[in-house]
């Protein structure tokens, strides 16, 4: 659409820039959570994140982004990504429209469309949820929020990691907070 705009880069995070004045939320080169089987470069954030859950499910990227943007009353609508991610959009958007421009066959290989194919699958997958965001709902998680974080072993935090609710063992931190953006940003940014 010729009036989107694209946030994209640092040192600022993206979601911080997001607000309820959005329409809709798109995903566009998005990746699976860490752990996801078949996925190119799986991860949560960052790399030194083993499993994230929130109010006891297990999310990644794409839902802990879904929880937020659906706090402010934003949809997600359409994902593009590989096999991996555009199957965990669905667990917790099953009608968002995705666009599998890559299959992994492993975290560091996989097959991908060709540029302009993926291009072109891209906008054909786009349009449609465009044209019907009003018929998309919110994803929200009703509060109080539990955000759980368990890090790799090497990426476990130090003996006091900064605003957690309270440390489960070595690995594991939880984070809480009234809503889902309480919780998260008292562990990281998106």
């Amino acid at each position: 659409h010729p009036k989107a705009r694209l946030l994209i880069g640092s040192p600022l995070p993206p979601i911080r820039e997001f607000d309820s004045t959005f329409s809709a939320i798109v995903f566009v080169g998005q990746h699976a959570m860490a752990g996801a089987i078949d996925s190119v470069l799986p991860h949560s954030f960052f790399f030194n994140i083993q499993n994230l859950w929130v109010n006891g499910k297990l999310v990644g990227e794409i839902g802990i982004r879904a929880m937020v943007a659906g706090e402010m009353g934003v949809p997600a609508i359409m994902l593009a990504g590989d096999t991996a991610a555009c199957g965990e959009i669905r667990e917790l958007i099953p009608q968002v429209e995705c666009a599998e421009v890559k299959s992994g066959v492993s975290a560091t290989a996989g097959f991908t469309l060709p540029h302009q194919a993926a291009c072109d699958l891209i906008r054909e997958k786009s349009e449609s949820p465009m044209k019907r965001v009003g018929e998309f709902k919110p994803y929200r998680v009703e509060g109080p929020v539990e955000v759980k974080v368990e890090f790799t072993t090497s990426g476990a935090p130090g003996p006091g990691p900064r605003r957690a609710s309270r440390r489960i063992d070595e690995r594991t931190v939880v984070y809480t907070g009234k809503n889902i953006i309480d919780a998260w940003f008292k562990f990281g940014r998106l």
